[in-house]
Formats: structure tokens, C-alpha cells, sequence
């Protein structure tokens, strides 16, 4: 690690230093940098709890608790200047005992991290956003033997790393993260880097775990769930094309919990929803710019009251201030999974799609034509495409 002097056209290395000598602790300094920061350990992790300790008929206690984004339980141990003789086992039995941890007990697990350390966030609302799912039941967490294990310290002993590297060799997706402080004047630096397996290796390792994760998600409740979602969206084709609604003459059934159709409006499409505990039309807005999605809602949002008296009902208007995309729905309970229900689902869902397009026909059709004459024109802007 150097730091460029552009004046004087020369590197300058920062000084190597221990936790020890620089005052800092595992768990307010080197733990709490992880919890800020999980990113630091290269990819995306959803932290769930620190220093846990729920496990029965023993007091011991983890330092890290975390989520990948395949929804594996990330178990981290941390050690500052020596990762000492012990810490592999140390960390495997805390593996073991969360390998048995069931998803509602994660979910309670996350919820009080939340409530005590973030306001009492919605630890389900969170669980789905960071998997990507609608729904927490379309997805697994803490499947079979697939628990991860990272231990990070600023030196490993020679025991430790051919532990490691033998359980990798066993299936076991171990990683060791060294971290070493260094300081340039009053500045403080934080080196943390993956030894074990080395990147090169990593990189094939995770694809072929992905190919396997991939190859199981087709299995057991997945699978049925993707079949099911099939099996719906055969009768509600047939029903949509019986009723003559050529919009949806070319698509095919999907595995997927929703059914897109163009609106004219390129990135936007009306999209039938079906979850386990509802039905759900919906008008996506999901152009590349966000300020264009931002723009056409807005627009939108101005015509409330004529869309929403031509469509027959209120509608739910999500602007998404955080995301690109916006939402404007209508949405009614079902309990999607019982088939004695699909009937009535289906003419729901057919009869509310058709005024969805309806109400919004018209003014998507004008839009259209605003975004078309202004092409290369920002909408950022209050003013634009006035």
C-alpha cells in the first residue's frame, strides 16, 4: 500500500501498525467497522446480529451474524493482531449451532437486532428487499449444510490456514480476510484483504456454489412453487385469450409471481400479479432513467381523479422515491395457493387488468408522444416537456 506525492511524483508507504500499540478493540473498533461497512469484505451483506448468543445450554457468542444474497447465514469471527490456535474450532461450532436455525427464527433474530440498534426497521420488509423476492415464503434462508464461515484477523497461524484450506477442500465455504491497520501521519488506514481462498480461486468457487445453489432452488418448495405459479398462469391465459384480450396473445406461461405486458411506453408495463396472499394489476414504470419514471408519474399523479373514477376504484400510487422505478396498483387478498380460489382470482385479475388499461391508455399514449418529440431532453427539471 503506497500513497502517490503527485507534487513530487514518488510513492510514500504508510507505516505498518498493531490493534495492540494503536489502542483499538475487536468489538467497538474492528466489529463495528464490519457492521457499518459489510460491503468491506466484497459483496453485499445484510448484517442480522452481533454478538449473538442464542444458543441453547451454552453462553458463548458469536461476533457476527450475517446474510449473503443467496440467502445463506454468514457466520464471522473476528481476532485483531492474531487469530490464535483455537479460533477454526471456535468458529465451526458456532456454525453448528446455527445450521439449525429455522426461518422464522431468523426472521425474530433480525427484528430484534433491528429494534435495538435501528429503530425498529420491519425486519421482513428488509429480508425481502435485500433477497429481491415480493414475498419471504419464494425464497430459503439457512438451507441444508450451505452456512459460510469468515474469520478475520491481521495475522493466522500456519494451523489455522491448512484448517481452513481443508475444509474448503471438504465442501466448506471458508474464507480468511486479513486486516492490517497502517498510519500516514494522523491519518488512520485499514487494509483488508481475501488470503483464503485466494480471489483467482474464489471466483471459480463461487460460480460453481452458484451452479449448485441454482441446481437445488429447483427442488423441493421452490420447485412446487414453480409449478403452481405455471399451472395459474395456464388457465389465466386461457381465460384472458377466451375473452378476446390480444394483449397477452403471445406471452407464455411463467414461473415467476408476475405476467408483463407492453404499454406502448417503452419501459413501462402493465404486470398481473399473483402471490400466496394476494392478486395484484399494476402499472410499472421502469425506464433505464429514473427521472424520466419519476416524470411520467407525475404526470400521471396529476390526472389522479380522472384515471381513478375511469378505473372504478382508488388506486395505490408508489412513487418509490428511493428506487428508479415507480408503481401505480390495485390489489385485493386471495389465498393464492388454494386452487378452489383460481377461478374467482383469475376473473379478478382479468376483468381489473382491462380497466387498468383503460384508465391509463389515453394518457400513456400522450406522454408517449411528449417523450418522443423531446427525445435527449432531461426531465429532471420542473419545467420540462411543458
Amino acid at each position: 500500500m503506497f500513497k502517490v506525492n503527485q507534487p513530487d511524483n514518488h510513492l510514500i508507504r504508510p507505516e505498518r501498525q498493531c490493534f495492540s500499540d494503536l489502542k483499538l478493540q475487536e468489538r467497538p473498533h474492528l466489529q463495528e467497522w464490519l457492521v457499518q461497512t459489510p460491503e468491506a469484505l466484497g459483496e453485499d451483506l445484510l448484517v442480522i446480529q452481533k454478538e449473538f448468543d442464542g444458543f441453547a445450554d451454552t453462553r458463548e457468542r458469536l461476533d457476527l451474524l450475517m446474510l449473503d444474497k443467496e440467502g445463506r447465514l454468514v457466520i464471522i469471527e473476528n481476532k485483531l493482531d492474531d487469530s490464535g490456535r483455537d479460533v477454526v474450532w471456535q468458529a465451526l461450532k458456532y456454525v453448528a449451532y446455527c445450521s439449525s436455525l429455522k426461518k422464522a427464527e431468523i426472521v425474530e433474530i433480525y427484528q430484534r437486532y433491528l429494534d435495538r440498534w435501528c429503530n425498529g426497521q420491519n425486519a421482513v420488509k428488509n429480508l425481502c428487499e435485500f433477497l429481491n423476492v415480493e414475498d419471504l415464503d419464494d425464497t430459503v434462508l439457512n438451507a441444508g449444510s450451505e452456512q459460510r464461515l469468515i474469520l478475520v484477523a491481521a495475522n493466522f497461524r500456519k494451523e489455522v490456514t491448512a484448517t481452513v484450506l481443508w475444509l474448503i477442500g471438504h465442501g466448506v465455504r471458508a474464507q480468511c480476510f486479513r486486516v492490517l491497520p497502517y498510519s500516514l501521519g494522523e491519518e488512520l488506514l485499514i487494509d483488508l484483504q481475501q488470503i483464503i481462498p485466494t480471489p483467482e480461486v474464489a471466483d471459480y468457487m463461487i460460480g460453481m456454489a452458484a451452479k449448485e445453489y441454482e441446481e437445488k432452488s429447483v427442488q423441493g418448495s421452490q420447485k412446487l412453487r414453480n409449478e403452481i405459479r405455471r399451472t395459474f398462469w395456464t388457465k389465466t391465459l386461457e381465460e384472458l385469450r377466451a375473452r378476446s384480450i390480444v394483449r397477452y396473445s403471445n406471452i407464455s406461461p411463467s414461473k415467476d409471481h408476475w405476467l408483463a405486458s407492453a404499454t406502448g411506453v417503452s419501459g413501462c408495463a402493465f404486470n398481473l400479479i399473483f402471490l400466496k396472499s394476494e392478486a395484484r394489476v399494476e402499472l410499472m414504470l421502469a425506464r433505464s432513467e429514473g427521472s424520466e419514471n419519476k416524470w411520467i408519474f407525475d404526470q400521471l399523479e396529476q390526472e389522479r381523479h380522472k384515471i381513478e373514477e375511469r378505473f372504478g376504484s382508488i388506486l395505490d400510487w408508489q412513487r418509490l422515491d428511493e428506487k428508479k422505478a415507480c408503481r401505480i396498483c390495485y390489489s385485493q387478498p386471495f389465498d393464492g395457493f388454494d386452487e378452489e380460489n383460481w377461478s374467482e382470482r383469475i376473473d379478478w385479475l382479468c376483468r381489473h387488468i382491462v380497466k387498468l388499461e383503460e384508465a391509463f391508455s389515453d394518457p400513456l399514449a400522450r406522454l408517449n408522444r411528449q417523450l418522443k418529440s423531446q427525445s435527449g431532453t432531461s426531465v429532471s427539471g420542473q419545467d420540462e416537456f411543458q
